[in-house]
């Protein structure tokens, strides 16, 4: 790799008389993660776009805010109940920031990799939605997107200052003690271009301690010729997030803004620094790459109800399993000595799951188009490219006893099971290669063809030097086609459609924690990795969009992926089942449809899209489900057809904005289907209710400087949830006995701010 580097430095420097980029957006997709790109009209799916006058009209809290109100097919889930650490569902694929959900989209920020090593989680914390220039967001099985591309692929780009010029202050506050400051500015002489944003947010939080704080910082200092460009970007970010998790629906009858046990904080920080750079060569040909190095550190403190029992004549001892099992042992301190149930006299019913992950990324790629004219008028755009990247991981674990205080918090106590603690060493590293074109065959016939090969190894080592059964060594390969077209009839309509395969390896955390006989306490303790399959997910879309008088467009579409050898997390126990097991228990199947159309009608513009995703269990499988009412013997029979739990089955987004003079007036409703509750597969529960809501914002400019803004969330102050799971609230409350925890939607909202523009 050091060789690579080289050389591909060796590029950049040369890229120096550098070119002009590819053009806005809104006119060309991004088709292979480093920028090539072609005109939308001859895609061969559906993509959605948006740019940074999109994201500041709708006033998003962060960028999942924006695509959960801005983007057909996407949901949010409160399953932490943080604003910044949601599960984000497109198509029935998530993408969460927790460990121990089944990651199926890529997210790329700049060119790099925003999915994290160890576990393909996203934080979405550290992605600053105020430096953010473009957003596309495509779905469907996307080989090109590599690793994870199962549901589609999410590419944001950052800012520079060619495209964003002058300097912008905005402050703001308001409910929740929610308050935010942003400072951007940027600029060019022509050659030279700069940018610069940091931002800073701190709430209480709407639910009982829930503070949150972020500082997130971005810089670009690009140059830009006749023959390429050059850009170098740095990425900075803080956040100390608390989110107490679902509560029990007993309790939130109480009080919505009661929480089961806290504390439950994540705190991020990250670091990254990319290099990119483009030149042009003989014959249309165009070299481009990046070089890049992550790194992210995340520290979590998670304070829970106890899983051991209290066994033994005084003085009592914990173990892991019933005191009247015959293997009853108790668990053990450093020096070898029992750990007692009792300290000062207060009972020990509590523990404290204490975590590090350090993750460090780094890679390079390198990429060779065309897009040149072939037989005449006809457009020919190739593609090839290879990439290598290496992701490394220092996972530090330990379950320290606790106690219950009244409002159920817990102490600190420094007594710590030895046995359950966990230091592991991962390695993942992913060679890839790929190629595309993109042919004209005819002036109105674009067919595209695509494929991409995939080498992971994943490597986990184990440094306590007790679990030898933690060492593995893990190797996955793939190759992954696809083909499709885009025809063009008339002008204004495409008809398109597109077949095609991706997968994704096992994660380090999935191969750590795959032994039915070992269950594992997320996001701590592994204990065996035996092999799990890779997943396959194959693809179809197809359908129609077009434009009618430029002033309103629209779209209408299907599609199927089906999963092969889908991975889930079997629950085993936990007081909100967060013990348990990976493993491939099934092939899956989302399909659906989506159809949308926008319009603009002189000062007036509004959009309305629906999704409806059918996610399904495609074989029966018997399911851990200790928590659940109808178990036996913890197990459940999950039937072929089942739908998947916290998949929402219809979406619906409208949206209205009104300009006139110095007003700018804007509304907004989301309405969706309840869901299905985690560890309730076999859909025998029923579903959390149906909810809608509403928001309104509006902002008035006083001059071309200044500007105020006020926005409105859940305007009716509905009360709705968005995720539930099993787990047992008699854990904490004797009296509880309905299984389901639920993650409540926020409250009525208002935020005031102003804007500055120098």
């Amino acid at each position: 790799m050091t060789r690579l580097s080289v050389l591909l430095t060796t590029l950049l420097a040369a890229s120096l008389a550098t070119g002009s980029r590819a053009g806005d957006l809104e006119e060309v997709v991004i088709v292979a993660p480093y920028g090539a790109a072609i005109s939308n009209d001859r895609v061969p799916g559906h993509v959605q776009f948006a740019g940074a006058e999109d994201v500041q009209r709708l006033q998003p809290f962060d960028l999942t805010d924006f695509l959960d109100r801005g983007f057909s097919g996407v949901s949010v889930n409160h399953a932490q109940n943080n604003p910044l650490q949601p599960d984000v569902y497109f198509r029935g694929f998530s993408a969460s920031p927790l460990l121990g959900m089944a990651q199926g989209l890529a997210v790329y920020a700049n060119g790099v990799r925003a999915n994290e090593p160890f576990g393909d989680t996203v934080n979405w914390d550290l992605i600053p939605v105020t430096a953010i220039r473009s957003i596309q967001l495509g779905g469907g099985a996307r080989p090109m997107f590599g690793e994870n591309a199962l549901g589609g692929a999410l590419v944001v780009r950052f800012k520079d200052g060619f495209d964003s010029p002058g300097t912008a202050l905005e402050g703001y506050g308001g409910s929740f003690g929610r308050a935010g400051a942003v400072i951007q500015g940027g600029g060019n002489d022509g050659t030279h271009g700069w940018y610069g944003s940091a931002d800073y947010l701190s709430e209480d939080g709407w639910r009982d301690h829930s503070k949150t704080e972020a500082v997130r910082g971005f810089g670009s200092f690009a140059i830009e010729g006749e023959k390429g460009r050059f850009e170098t970007s740095v990425l900075l970010g803080h956040t100390r997030l608390r989110g107490n998790g679902p509560s029990p629906v007993e309790l939130l009858a109480e009080d919505r803004r009661a929480v089961f046990t806290w504390p439950d904080e994540t705190r991020n920080d990250a670091a990254q620094i990319t290099v990119e750079a483009e030149r042009s060569l003989p014959a249309d040909w165009r070299l481009s790459g990046n070089i890049f190095w992550r790194h992210a550190e995340t520290d979590t403190f998670n304070g829970d109800a106890t899983p051991f029992e209290a066994c033994g004549d005084p003085p009592e001892f914990l173990t892991e399993v019933d005191c009247n099992d015959p293997d009853a042992a108790p668990l053990l301190d450093s020096q070898g000595q029992p750990l007692p149930a009792e300290l000062d006299g207060d009972e020990l019913d509590a523990i404290n799951n204490l975590g590090t992950r350090t993750q460090q990324s780094r890679g390079l790629s390198l990429q060779l188009t065309r897009d040149a004219n072939w037989r005449g008028e006809l457009r020919n755009n190739f593609v090839a490219g290879f990439s290598l990247t290496r992701g490394d991981t220092k996972f530090d674990s330990d379950v320290e006893l606790a106690s219950l205080r009244e409002d159920r918090s817990t102490t600190r106590t420094d007594l710590r099971a030895w046995e359950l603690r966990t230091r592991l060493d991962t390695v993942n590293t992913v060679r890839s290669a790929w190629i595309a074109d993109t042919l004209d065959l005819t002036p109105e016939f674009t067919l595209s063809l695509a494929a991409r090969y995939d080498v992971d190894r994943v490597s986990l080592e184990d440094r306590t030097g007790t679990l030898p059964e933690l060492n593995g060594e893990h190797e996955f390969t793939s190759f992954n086609p696809s083909l499709g077209f885009a025809w063009r009839p008339i002008e204004g309509l495409v008809a398109y459609a597109n077949v095609g395969r991706t997968s994704r390896a096992p994660t380090p955390v999935e191969l750590a924690c795959a032994s039915e006989d070992a269950p594992c306490n997320l996001p701590n303790a592994f204990l065996a990795d035996p092999p799990l399959d890779k997943v396959v997910a194959e693809s179809f879309e197809g359908g129609l969009r077009g434009r009618w008088h430029e002033k309103y467009a629209w779209h209408a579409g299907l599609f199927r992926v089906v999963n092969r050898d889908d991975i889930l997390f079997q629950a085993t126990g936990g007081a909100q089942s967060n013990i348990g097991f990976f493993q491939n228990i099934a092939d899956t199947r989302r399909q659906g449809i989506e159809a949308g159309v926008q319009g603009t009608q002189g000062p007036l513009t509004w959009s309305l899209e629906y999704a409806l995703v059918d996610a399904t269990f495609q074989d029966s499988f018997i399911e851990s489900s200790p928590n659940h009412p109808d178990a036996v013997d913890g197990l459940i029979e999950v039937p072929d057809g089942a739908r998947i739990p916290s998949v929402a089955r219809n979406l619906l987004n409208a949206g209205v904005d009104y300009r006139r003079g110095r007003w700018s007036l804007g509304a907004d409703l989301s309405a969706q289907d309840g869901v299905y509750l985690r560890g309730d597969e076999a859909n025998l529960l029923g579903r959390t209710g149906s909810f809608w809501t509403a928001n309104v914002r509006a902002e008035y400019r006083f001059n071309e400087a200044f500007e105020l803004f006020v926005r409105i969330e859940n305007l009716f102050d509905r009360e709705y949830e968005t995720f539930g799971l099993l787990g047992e609230p008699d854990e904490v409350f004797e009296e509880f006995e309905d299984p389901r925890f639920l993650g409540a939607g926020p409250p009525f909202g208002a935020w005031i701010g102003v804007r500055l523009r120098l």
